[in-house]
């Protein structure tokens, strides 16, 4: 392995490009420590830990720390990410948007440039957002009643708020494309794990004094010993479940071309297990956080009555708490969505008509499979049972951490989420930087 690495360094070009990456992962992380103009950073932080749901939780892991903070990276790259989920639900539903899609390159290029415009209408509705919800709150002193500002300057100190944090997105978009460009590859979604990965320190830091500090040594060993093997077998298990595939066979059948007989060979249809990713737990958190996001703007996260109720059934804080079991009823809600989305953000990116259309065109066939509905039927009948399998999969990664923190208090940011993306993200970096290497030495023989 270390000769590998070694190997990395001596190519020119893939020490160019890692030297490029550590520059912007520097750059982000000094970003995210920029408090933007005119906001009481200390206020924000203040309000975050008094507020007895989760709901900003999930968002600030996928901001590493930023959005507590209130830096100007306090949206990060979480408008691209929303803006990119939008376009490929628009593409399937805009007939214009998939033959855009369809047009090679310079459609996805017009795709790339709305996803921008996107992003950035997003990052200033979502500014607007945070400066009305949290200004008047004192987020913003200057817009508070008791400042005695005149209304020019409350209009100046939101806008400057808002171009800030407008800016910082639009930024971290622009290093994730240059990341891509000169970088390694995957630079949005490297910009998210260099996020999340800053953020488990403190939270390793926080489970050490939860259950090792101030113990037995015995008991702090064991502890440490069950942390370690339960991180371990959730990284294992996220790899089992990023790599496993459905290999569908496909055999194409002999065709005369001039004088020759061609095709005949036989290749496969690989279908993930894990086919919408990370998409549907995404999807769920959104969906799940959103009333209390809405509560937290209107200043009633903490209400009391039958929608405090209900707020608190919706924040993982409460769930699997064997004190208040009824709270856990949101987590079976939650799961519910894990697995619908599963299969609705599948049943929009893979079209088993689609496929079974081309390979009757190609002249494939499944083996013992009539081509075209048959094929089709099939092909839908076996996608059901790998996306349930998938979904199933994600739910296991999404519950072990709601369980272990309410049933032993070990909060932590990062969840199943971040661990399936930084594993999914490392893979594919080490891919990438491997098909360079592959590249080069294949230039290097042909070039003897």
């Amino acid at each position: 392995m270390f000769e590998g690495v070694a190997n990395v360094f001596k190519v020119k070009d893939i020490r160019r490009r890692l030297f490029f990456l550590l520059v912007m992962i520097i750059v982000i992380r000094i970003g995210s420590q920029l408090p933007v103009p005119g906001t009481d950073g200390e206020y924000f932080k203040n309000w975050f830990e008094s507020q007895s749901g989760d709901a900003f939780n999930f968002f600030d892991a996928f901001t590493g720390g930023s959005f507590t903070q209130m830096s100007i990276f306090a949206l990060n790259i979480t408008p691209y990410i929303t803006s990119s989920i939008i376009m490929q639900l628009l593409t399937i539903a805009i007939p214009k948007l998939e033959e855009m899609h369809k047009d090679g390159e310079e459609g996805r290029k017009k795709i790339a440039s709305i996803t921008r415009y996107l992003t950035i209408g997003l990052s200033v509705f979502e500014g607007i957002a945070m400066s009305i919800g949290f200004g008047r709150q004192g987020l913003i002193p200057v817009l508070s009643s008791s400042s005695g500002s005149s209304t020019f300057e409350k209009v100046a100190a939101a806008f400057v708020v808002v171009v800030c944090l407008t800016a910082g997105s639009a930024m971290l978009m622009w290093i994730g494309e240059r990341i891509t460009e000169k970088g390694v590859g995957n630079g949005i979604s490297i910009v998210l794990t260099i996020n999340i990965v800053s953020t488990m320190p403190s939270d390793f830091v926080g489970l050490y004094e939860t259950f090792v500090k101030g113990k037995t040594i015995a008991k702090g060993a064991l502890a440490a010993l069950i942390i370690c093997a339960i991180i371990l077998a959730m990284i294992v298990f996220v790899l089992i479940l990023n790599d496993a595939t459905r290999k569908i066979p496909v055999q194409y059948s002999k065709k005369m071309q001039g004088r020759k007989m061609v095709g005949g060979q036989s290749s496969h249809i690989p279908l993930k297990v894990n086919t919408a990713g990370v998409i549907p737990i995404i999807f769920a958190s959104s969906i799940m956080s959103f009333p209390t996001v809405i509560a937290s703007f209107l200043g009633r996260a903490n209400g009391t009555g039958m929608g405090g109720e209900v707020l608190r059934m919706l924040s993982s804080n409460n769930w699997c708490d064997p004190e208040r079991p009824i709270y856990s009823i949101g987590l079976l809600i939650y799961v519910v969505l894990v697995i619908f989305f599963a299969y609705f953000y599948t049943s929009i990116t893979f079209n088993p008509i689609e496929v079974a259309d081309n390979m009757k065109k190609q002249g494939g066939f499944i083996p013992g499979i009539r081509p075209g509905k048959a094929t089709t039927d099939h092909l839908t009948k076996i996608l059901s049972y790998i996306i349930f399998i998938g979904a199933a999969g994600l739910v296991i990664v999404a519950i072990i951490p709601f369980f272990f923190n309410g049933m032993f208090g070990a909060q932590v940011s990062f969840g199943g989420t971040s661990i399936i993306i930084v594993v999914g993200v490392v893979l594919d970096t080490i891919k990438q930087i491997e098909s360079m290497m592959l590249v080069r030495n294949y230039k290097g023989f042909l070039n003897e």
